[in-house]
């Protein structure tokens, strides 16, 4: 839990190894099935969105002009309901944790489905990246880039293939995930033009 585990990562760690020890002790009858989305995408209702869905306002807004190497997962918060569902109604959920995952994606992947998907809305979106070693001298000095070193310039690996197998789950693909996302900030006026 100490190292390399996010501020954002350990409290969500923390609170399933408590629901894993609560079922052990005094669960009786309960079962506990768990649900461990990647970063979550999804047509936005408001304004009031999530770091995830910061990171297509910030491709569309060319916040940053080039792209850190960073790879993360994703999914379409539909999907995540759907296999919370799943894993509610499924015998074989019981005591199972299942990872929602459309799969892994990097910001210039993202960057590509948004100009694939959005034409001349995302024209200025960048695709261009910033060496890993620049990510790392800013990070001395910028708490942003820090942020982003876990994630930089290594291919994470995740896949959702248990709960595709044993649940019947199927995600949406993560172009589709970073495109619903991007449609609806737009439509709601959330990205500068």
């Amino acid at each position: 839990m100490t190292n390399g585990v996010t501020a954002y990562a350990k409290p969500k760690t923390l609170g399933e190894r408590a629901a894993w020890d609560f079922i052990e002790r005094e669960g009786e009858e309960l079962e506990l099935s768990v649900v461990n989305p990647t970063g979550i995408l999804d047509p936005v209702l408001g304004p009031d969105y999530s770091t995830s869905i910061g990171s297509v306002v910030l491709l569309l807004n060319r916040a940053m002009p080039r792209l850190p190497r960073m790879t993360f997962g994703v999914v379409d918060v539909r999907d995540v309901a759907d296999l919370h569902v799943r894993a509610l109604t499924h015998p074989a959920a019981a005591g199972e944790r299942f990872l929602a995952t459309a799969g892994m994606v990097t910001l210039p992947d993202m960057a590509l489905a948004l100009k694939a998907s959005l034409g001349e809305a995302a024209r200025r979106v960048p695709t261009r990246t910033v060496p890993d070693w620049l990510v790392r001298l800013a990070a001395v000095f910028d708490s942003t880039a820090r942020q982003a070193l876990p994630m930089l310039g290594r291919p994470h690996r995740a896949t959702s293939a248990k709960a595709e197998r044993e649940l019947g789950w199927t995600p949406r693909t993560t172009q589709e995930a970073v495109a619903a996302t991007a449609e609806s900030v737009l439509r709601l006026g959330l990205v500068d033009r």
